[in-house]
């Protein structure tokens, strides 16, 4: 239980310390940490998403073969589209990226960013719970250090993620402290969706491989629709990669370690 409580809570403080960048930059980050920043969280993403949640997600299912595989394929392909449907039915913003995607609406460009940040993190947190959940369910496949590991890791390349939610706040016009609350609240939607997907993982346990995947392909949609091609475009480009190697040896070594 205390591993628990410390898994869903270690990515939050990070979230909290990265949102604390309003009160030691003026209204935006330098491009070249911004970029070093998208690369490094898209390479803990990837690592996570493939070490901590597809690996697992293909080795529980009893069997051999295609027919082993099919529920992680299943799962995978239901978080890219779920992603999908998702970033096409919210009207939301990214960053310093004044372009609106989504439906057409008159809400404000504020909230238009919480929801962007809304969309980054539910898969992020749904990898958290399902992989807590798979060590509640005792299968071996997930051991309680290695759930940490990911949340660790979630946590890491929160710091960075959270100054990139609390910055472009203040850049239209929120206070300092607005843009740091809204920035500390965009974190807690991780640890909601963690216990949201226990429960679900705890009353359908069978499933227990779709959801491992479905968090996989989820997270891995963010990666390639938001956050490479943020990194990849303007000043500083290439200073994502090496943002993107460090995040991705930084995973290997959490999962080894821990």
């Amino acid at each position: 239980m205390h591993g628990l409580i410390l898994g869903l809570t270690i990515p939050v403080i990070g979230t909290t310390l990265g949102a604390a960048a309003v009160y030691t930059f003026r209204d935006r980050m330098p491009a070249l940490l911004d970029k070093l920043f998208m690369g490094f969280t898209s390479g803990v993403m990837i690592a996570a998403a493939f070490w901590s949640l597809m690996i697992p997600a293909m080795e529980m299912p009893e069997g051999s073969g295609l027919t082993r595989i099919l529920p992680a394929v299943a799962g995978f392909i239901a978080g890219v589209v779920f992603l999908l449907l998702m970033d096409r039915m919210t009207p939301h913003e990214h960053g310093f990226d004044s372009s609106t995607e989504g439906p057409s609406s008159h809400i404000s460009r504020t909230w238009k960013l919480v929801l962007a940040i809304i969309l980054h993190n539910i898969p992020e947190g749904m990898a958290i719970g399902v992989a807590f959940a798979a060590v509640i369910d005792g299968t071996g496949y997930i051991s309680a250090a290695g759930a940490l590991a990911l949340s660790v890791g979630i946590a890491i390349q929160n710091v960075p993620e959270g100054a990139i939610v609390s910055l472009p706040l203040r850049a239209v016009g929120n206070s300092r402290s607005r843009s740091f609350t809204i920035g500390f609240l965009s974190g807690v939607v991780q640890p909601v969706a963690a216990i949201l997907t226990i429960w679900l993982a705890s009353v359908m346990v069978p499933l227990m491989p779709l959801l491992l995947a479905f968090a996989a392909g989820a997270m891995l949609y963010v990666v390639v629709e938001e956050l490479i091609p943020a990194a990849a475009q303007g000043p500083h480009s290439n200073i994502g990669p090496i943002g993107f190697a460090a995040g991705f040896l930084l995973m290997i070594v959490l999962d080894e370690v821990l």
